[in-house]
């Protein structure tokens, strides 16, 4: 079992000093080319791989390429071309309702605000993170996926459980600077090393400052269940 640095404030300048040498190359695996196709891969992520959303987009993104045309495909035809993706019927509504109002409220242009942003059917406080961090070049948050929750929780950086919490709370204790990388680093740490059923501790670069290292550790933290 690791044994996490004190204040919180320096384990999390340890944990980005150790992840930051070990993915130099940290970055969004979604695949786009624009604002409005970064917003729907966004919104097709949700409890789908990144590897999943960027083949279906692939064909998708040479179908439609104005929120005009997402707002007027019929809904059988739009989740038809998503099938493979999680929640398809319902991420279908999601888009062809958000491209709507893009189109008659923002001038056929993706909001470059968090509160424009999640008045969008579909887009929550994450989303809109990643829309405006990649899209409009804002940082105004840190995005919280299931990874950073994942490995937040384990490496005792935070005890909230729910993604907003977690953000409030890493706000408080994460650079500024640091805010977008943050993200990108938990997640390739994440699928890496500190998968969600079998992390592979023996080999990780945090060990020895993480409480949750099975090694000798008896609880992973984040589920707060034993190992």
């Amino acid at each position: 079992m690791g044994t996490p640095l004190e204040p919180r404030e320096e384990q999390v300048e340890e944990v980005l000093d150790r992840l930051y040498e070990e993915y130099p190359d940290s970055t969004i695996s979604l695949n786009y080319s624009n604002r409005l196709e970064l917003l729907i891969a966004v919104i097709l992520s949700a409890q789908c791989t990144d590897e999943r959303v960027n083949k279906v987009c692939a064909d998708l993104f040479e179908t439609y390429r104005t929120p005009e045309e997402y707002a007027n495909a019929p809904q059988e035809e739009l989740a038809e071309a998503i099938n493979s993706i999680t929640y398809y019927n319902n991420k279908a509504k999601y888009i062809r309702s958000a491209c709507a109002d893009i189109a008659e409220k923002h001038d056929g242009e993706v909001p470059d605000t968090m509160s424009e942003l999640t008045d969008l059917a579909g887009v929550g406080r994450k989303t809109a993170n990643v829309v405006l961090q990649h899209g409009h070049d804002v940082v105004e948050g840190i995005v919280v996926d299931t990874h950073v929750q994942r490995l937040t929780r384990r490496l005792a950086i935070t005890e909230e459980e729910s993604p907003p919490k977690i953000e409030q709370d890493l706000l408080d204790v994460v650079p500024e600077a640091d805010w977008q990388q943050f993200t990108h680093l938990m997640i390739d740490h994440g699928r890496a090393t500190c998968t969600a059923i079998n992390p592979d501790c023996g080999d990780c670069v945090l060990a020895d400052v993480c409480p949750s290292e099975k090694g000798d550790g008896d609880v992973d933290l984040a589920s707060g269940e034993a190992w």
